[in-house]
């Protein structure tokens, strides 16, 4: 079949788009307010850029708030940081409640009934029950040209500055063990997939 997006003239009962480009990692992005209270959101438009500096990305779309931005993304372009915690199967159920559409002043992490550690080089906090996080420090904003109002993304850069990982997720070959990580993706529509040691696979560069 053959479709072009602005005529959404695919014939099918949803959109392709976002089961094509798959699976996409989730940012579990938590960041403060200028008033210090904390926000905590998944973004499936996430993955890393770049080596050095290592850098970050995601996208975010509109907000139902008055000045139009969700609230990772005013938060982040105030504060000029943020955390990236890692989604995993444990913690899959926690992840998707804390996509709710919520009040700027409603605490994310307190309402799923997750937990928080200080961060060592930023503001915003970081879960206690991931086992990975990756402080950011905001680089910038680029916005992408939309169809409408309603569709206007902004795409956030942030420098890794800061690493946490588990030891117990790092292998005794001094690598971090992913199957015992049990990252989790997004899919299209509702769906999402788990990396487990059945799910991945070794190839070498040639």
């Amino acid at each position: 079949m053959f479709y072009e997006p602005k005529k959404k003239n695919h014939g099918l009962a949803h959109n392709p788009f976002n089961s094509l480009i798959v699976p996409r990692p989730i940012g579990w992005i938590s960041s403060l307010d200028l008033d210090g209270i904390p926000n905590l959101a998944p973004y499936s438009f996430f993955n890393a850029v770049s080596y050095q500096p290592p850098t970050v990305m995601f996208s975010s779309g509109t907000g139902a708030a008055k000045d139009g931005l969700k609230d990772s993304l005013r938060n982040i372009e105030n504060t000029k940081e943020f955390v990236c915690n890692l989604a995993t199967w444990d913690f899959k159920e926690e992840m998707n409640e804390s996509s709710k559409n919520v009040p700027s002043a409603v605490d994310e992490i307190t309402m799923t009934g997750l937990t928080t550690l200080e961060s060592r080089l930023v503001s915003a906090p970081r879960l206690a029950e991931a086992p990975v996080n990756l402080e950011c420090k905001y680089v910038k904003s680029i916005a992408v040209p939309g169809w409408s109002d309603a569709d206007n993304f902004k795409i956030i850069l942030g420098e890794v500055i800061g690493v946490h990982i588990k030891d117990e997720f790092i292998n005794q070959e001094g690598v971090v063990d992913i199957a015992a990580l049990q990252p989790i993706g997004r899919l299209g529509g509702n769906d999402y997939t788990l990396v487990s040691a059945q799910s991945f696979f070794t190839l070498k560069r040639p």
